[in-house]
C-alpha cells in the first residue's frame, strides 16, 4: 500500500519515485507476477499455487498521478487506486478528469476510500453511512459506477462499519500487515503499508518473500476498544494442516510498547495474554512462523478509544 510519490516532506506516506522504481524492479527480478484486480475477483476463493503481488494506492493524491502514474501506465503495470471523494480536485489532490484517465485502462482499477477520509470510526452510524453514501453518488456522478471494493480510512474499523461494508461491497482492505490467501476475511484484508521508513529495498525484499500465516477464526470481531473491553481476549484458531506451530514468534504494542508478546498455544489455538491495555490511538499484533524456512506472518490492529 502507497501513498504519496516525492513528496518528501510527508515521509510518513510518502515513497521517493526512485525507490518505487526499484520496488518494481525487484518484484520483475524475483519473477513475481503482478496482480489485476478482475482476476483477484475471480480467483480469491481458489487455491493458488503462485503468489502475486497486489499493489494499491490510497487517497489519490496529485504525486500519484505526476510521480508514478506515467511509469505504471507506460509498464501497464496493474494497480487499485482508492479514491477519497471529498478532496478530489482541491489542492494536493487529482482531478475528476485524471481519476478517469486512469479508470479507463484495463489494468487500473477504481476503489471506494470514503467521501471525507476522516477518523470515520469516532462519527455515529448514521454519520457513516452518510458518509459513504455522499461517495457513491459522487462516483456514480464522475465515474458511472459505484466501486465495488473498499479501503477503510486509516485502515480503521468497527464492527458495525465491517458489517454494513460486507453488505455493500465485494471486499475491503484494512491497514494490518500480512499477505492475503483464500482464507482470510474478506472484509478485512491485509496490507503492507510502504513508506520511507518501511520501504527500504531489504524490508521490501523480505516482505515480498512472506508467506501467509493462514488460520480459521480470529477473535474478537470488535475492533474498536474502549475501557470495557481494553485489552481484548485475544485468540487465534489456526487449520489443524498448520506444521511448526510451536515456533510462532508474537509482538504487540499495548502500554505503547513494542515488546514480544505473552503467548499461549493450545490445541492449535493461540491466545495472548497483554501486559497491559493499548493506549490510544492503534494497538497492533504482528505474529511470525518459521515454517521449515518459510516465513510465514499475519497482523491485526485495533482502534483505542479515550473512553
Amino acid at each position: 500500500m502507497y501513498h504519496r510519490f516525492n513528496e518528501n516532506k510527508y515521509p510518513s506516506t510518502n515513497i521517493k519515485i526512485d525507490v518505487f522504481y526499484e520496488h518494481i524492479k525487484l518484484i520483475k527480478d524475483l519473477n513475481y507476477h503482478f496482480l489485476n484486480l478482475k482476476d483477484f475477483i475471480e480467483n480469491f476463493d481458489k487455491a493458488k499455487k503462485t503468489k502475486k503481488i497486489l499493489i494499491t494506492i490510497d487517497d489519490g493524491f496529485l504525486s500519484f498521478y505526476e510521480n508514478a502514474w506515467p511509469f505504471l501506465k507506460k509498464n501497464k503495470i496493474p494497480f487499485i487506486l482508492f479514491v477519497s471523494t471529498e478532496p478530489v480536485g482541491k489542492n494536493g489532490y487529482m482531478t475528476w478528469e485524471q481519476i478517469k484517465e486512469i479508470e479507463k485502462e484495463n489494468f487500473a482499477a477504481i476503489g471506494h476510500h470514503s467521501h471525507s477520509h476522516e477518523y470515520l470510526i469516532d462519527k455515529s452510524n448514521s454519520e457513516f453511512i452518510s458518509d459513504i453514501e455522499k461517495a457513491n453518488k459522487l462516483f456514480l456522478k464522475n465515474i458511472g459506477y459505484v466501486p465495488n471494493i473498499f479501503s477503510y480510512p486509516f485502515g480503521e474499523y468497527s464492527e458495525f462499519m465491517r458489517n454494513y461494508i460486507s453488505k455493500n461491497f465485494d471486499f475491503a482492505f484494512g491497514q494490518h500487515s500480512g499477505v492475503i490467501d483464500l482464507n482470510k476475511e474478506k472484509f478485512e484484508l491485509p496490507r503492507f503499508p510502504i513508506n520511507e521508513k518501511y520501504g527500504k529495498l531489504d524490508r521490501f525484499k523480505s516482505i515480498i518473500n512472506t508467506y501467509p500465516l493462514q488460520y480459521k477464526k480470529i477473535l474478537p470481531l470488535e475492533k474498536k476498544l474502549n475501557k470495557e473491553n481494553n485489552p481484548p481476549n485475544f485468540q487465534v484458531e489456526f487449520f489443524i494442516e498448520q506444521q511448526n506451530i510451536q515456533n510462532i514468534s508474537c509482538f504487540s504494542n499495548e502500554g505503547d510498547i513494542w515488546e514480544k508478546s505473552n503467548i499461549k498455544i493450545n490445541n492449535n489455538i493461540l491466545t495472548i495474554k497483554f501486559r497491559e491495555p493499548f493506549k490510544p490511538r492503534r494497538g497492533r499484533i504482528n505474529c511470525s512462523l518459521n515454517d521449515n524456512g518459510k516465513w510465514r506472518w499475519f497482523g491485526t490492529q485495533f482502534v483505542i478509544k479515550e473512553n
